[in-house]
């Protein structure tokens, strides 16, 4: 079957439904039911070990559920592949590791291969050049990924991940540690990928919840709420137990603008 024909198919392109998932004894996430659909760009929110890196890596079908299920495009997300490219923390790449900007997004390209023996096709080169060039890093791709900036490195793993050439862009933390203008031009990348395919981001960006994203998931191991990217009071003491200042436009304030959570218990 055809991309464009599992895009009519399958609006929701995500169904998460009753997801519980436990590390030995201790409970990660908690009977979490989302639905994401086509081209949504979903902002995740929550504390620290609330669950967020838990979810991305339950969407990403690398573990397993305790119970519930995760579906992509009506398939288990264990057997999604393909179509998920996943852009991990750059602070949690090894950037010591002796590799170029090249290689590191034709990794991107491997499916499964080892890399030791794959030799690259011209289309996997031609993919690769061209998402340089798109992302603005083509004149880098001889450099060390370890002589890099914070955004140059994040660019290069994006690249890596689009690679893949994914209908779901699944990101960590994206802009963690970057400056301002390295995190405006981060956003900008992401609003215009967005065009064409269904972005999954977890944030602690605050300015990036009232300014970027279409729809929000507040996540405290339970689903706190999952709809539009506006944030109550409520919410905000629900999650982290204290008022949090948003930055739109330049201007700090607080959005106050009321909503019923979906349930779940303050578990700060």
């Amino acid at each position: 079957m055809k991309s464009k024909n599992l895009d009519n198919q399958w609006k929701n392109v995500i169904n998460i439904t009753n997801l519980t998932v436990y590390y030995q004894n201790v409970c990660a996430l908690y009977n979490v039911n989302l639905k994401v659909k086509d081209k949504e760009f979903l902002g995740i929110i929550g504390p620290n070990g609330g669950g967020k890196s838990t979810l991305l890596k339950a969407i990403l079908g690398l573990i397993p559920p305790s119970s519930g299920k995760v579906e992509v495009y009506g398939k288990p997300a264990a057997k999604a592949q393909g179509i998920m490219g996943y852009v991990p923390q750059f602070t949690r790449f090894h950037r010591d590791f002796p590799i170029t900007v090249e290689e590191t997004v034709l990794m991107g390209r491997l499916s499964g291969k080892t890399p030791i023996f794959h030799k690259y096709s011209k289309k996997d080169m031609d993919i690769a050049h061209s998402l340089m060039n798109k992302l603005e890093i083509y004149p880098l791709r001889k450099r060390q990924i370890g002589q890099l900036s914070g955004g140059q490195l994040q660019r290069a793993l994006i690249a890596r991940a689009l690679a893949v050439e994914p209908k779901i862009l699944v990101l960590d933390e994206p802009t963690a540690s970057l400056d301002a203008d390295s995190k405006s031009h981060i956003y900008s990348i992401l609003e215009e990928l967005n065009k064409d395919m269904t972005i999954i981001m977890v944030t602690h960006d605050m300015s990036a919840i009232s300014s970027h994203v279409q729809s929000l998931a507040c996540l405290n191991r339970e689903l706190y709420y999952h709809g539009h990217s506006e944030l109550s009071e409520e919410l905000i003491h629900q999650l982290y137990g204290c008022p949090i200042d948003l930055i739109a436009h330049g201007l700090p304030h607080r959005v106050l603008k009321e909503h019923g959570s979906n349930g779940g218990n303050n578990l700060v």
